[in-house]
């Protein structure tokens, strides 16, 4: 079997392809017109955020079985187009659930204690005790919206700081468990003090996010995305913001991520919010750590085992 891996992987992934005597490719220069006139000779792909696999790279991929993401979303890749070519897609969402529960939790935890507030204060000579005062996590009723490896991963890490946990996802049932309540989208909206996102981006979930989600809150509350930028409109947490209806955000993801190319408009909501104290934000990195890079190594090369 044939392999083009379209991307820059931890190396790791190279002995275990050996071991299984699979054959590969590795091109992480790759660009799309690269990929479109080599992959008609391979079996499988595995790629990771750059490469978008839709009908016209899928109709050229004549010999193509499987398609690998290294990472949980699948947004990227034109599943209805690889279904009807019977090619099998593989994601790696158990790969880096852990450590997007613990960034998920450390942004939450920075932002409740106006660590990063403090610590520039702390280098510049200030020492103000007041004005740092913390909000505690203890008995805060936190809301995960998308109950799947991320969220549930999420939920077990709350469960150890005393919190109060409710689930909704739209795609399942009876999943509830010993960390968290299954309960429906107005529960949430009514009872949450924190609401974190663990979502894939769709149609139905592009801008979830919006003024209208937000003014449906019965009560102010705290925001968590390490989902998909797109899944939250910047602009509506700007004015959550504003309004003192979200108290805080914690943003691993943005809508556009290209920050030197952002649109008026959305270069008017990143300064407000990289100016406020109330937002903690990160690059993108919820599920990157130097054990998630190799694990989702594994969680890809045993499915794609399995499978065969």
């Amino acid at each position: 079997m044939k392999i083009l891996i379209a991307d820059s992987m931890h190396p790791s992934l190279f002995d275990m392809l050996r071991d299984q005597g699979w054959d590969y490719s590795y091109h992480p220069e790759f660009r799309r017109e690269d990929i479109l006139s080599d992959i008609s000779g391979y079996e499988g792909l595995i790629i990771r955020s750059k490469t978008n696999v839709d009908e016209e790279m899928l109709s050229v991929a004549t010999q193509l079985r499987f398609i690998a993401r290294a990472g949980a979303g699948l947004d990227l890749i034109d599943l209805e187009a690889a279904a009807k070519r019977d090619i099998e897609v593989f994601h790696a969402g158990k790969g880096n659930r852990d450590a997007v529960a613990e960034h998920a939790l450390g942004m939450l935890l920075a932002l409740f204690n106006n660590i990063l507030r403090a610590d520039r204060q702390v280098r510049n000579g200030t020492w103000d005790r007041e004005g740092n005062r913390g909000v505690e996590l203890m008995k805060k009723t936190v809301s995960i919206i998308g109950y799947g490896n991320n969220g549930s991963a999420t939920a077990q890490r709350l469960s150890g700081f005393g919190c109060r946990v409710l689930a909704y996802d739209k795609y399942r049932d009876n999943y509830g468990d010993a960390y968290a309540t299954e309960s429906s989208l107005e529960e949430i909206m009514q009872e949450a003090d924190v609401v974190s996102l663990h979502i894939p981006l769709t149609e139905i979930t592009r801008y979830l996010v919006n003024d209208d989600f937000i003014t449906n809150f019965s009560k102010p509350f705290y925001l968590i995305n390490l989902s998909r930028g797109e899944t939250v409109s910047l602009d509506a947490v700007v004015k959550g913001l504003e309004s003192g209806k979200i108290l805080g955000a914690c943003l691993d993801v943005l809508e556009n991520e290209k920050i030197g190319k952002l649109t008026l408009a959305q270069q008017e909501a990143f300064d407000y919010l990289r100016a406020s104290d109330n937002v903690v934000l990160t690059p993108h990195i919820g599920g990157w750590t130097h054990e998630s890079y190799v694990r989702i190594n594994e969680v890809l090369v045993e499915q794609i085992q399995n499978w065969l």
